[in-house]
């Protein structure tokens, strides 16, 4: 738990007098809390487009950003969030600009700092969880084959539309199926 629990605005540190109220899936967050310091969602793949997952509980727990990825299979997406998880809890600090190896086979991820306006679009039981924006999201973006990141001019199409780029605002981000809904 964070040390100051003022600081921490979550449905564990703070009674919102709606603890009565939560459904299966909020009870198991909860639980996946308590007992090992965070949550993996997994937005499975559907006809609107690829498939993510995020973390909750790790801002809770480890005062650490949470994880977002985009655009692989939800249950490798889940372990990696999971291996990034444990990073975490045993000390390891997670910030924007940085590179981990090993995360995503032998091959580099990039965490990037998410822009809280796309946190409606994506993150909603982390809302709910936490109670209010903003709270720290970091994307974990994954390379393509040739160790090239969906940002770089050189990517090939496919794998420059599998992950968003939360870092830049919705509006500046460019068209595509990340930004259909908006």
């Amino acid at each position: 738990m964070t040390s100051d629990p003022f600081l921490c605005r979550c449905i564990l540190c703070h009674d919102y007098g709606d603890r009565d109220d939560a459904d299966q899936v909020d009870r198991t967050i909860i639980a996946h809390v308590q007992e090992h310091g965070w949550h993996v969602v997994m937005v499975p793949e559907d006809e609107i487009g690829p498939g993510f997952a995020y973390t909750i509980g790790l801002a809770h727990a480890h005062g650490a950003p949470e994880l977002a990825m985009f655009g692989l299979d939800i249950h490798e997406m889940y372990r990696m969030l999971d291996a990034l998880g444990e990073k975490v809890a045993s000390g390891t600090v997670l910030a924007d600009g940085q590179e981990h190896r090993g995360v995503v086979r032998d091959r580099l991820v990039a965490l990037k700092h998410a822009d809280p306006r796309w946190y409606r679009i994506f993150f909603g039981w982390a809302i709910g969880f936490y109670r209010r924006p903003p709270l720290p999201v970091l994307q974990v973006a994954w390379p393509d084959v040739n160790d090239r990141f969906h940002w770089e001019q050189e990517v090939e199409r496919g794998h420059r539309e599998s992950q968003p780029q939360l870092w830049l605002p919705p509006g500046e981000h460019p068209v595509g199926v990340w930004t259909a809904e908006l």
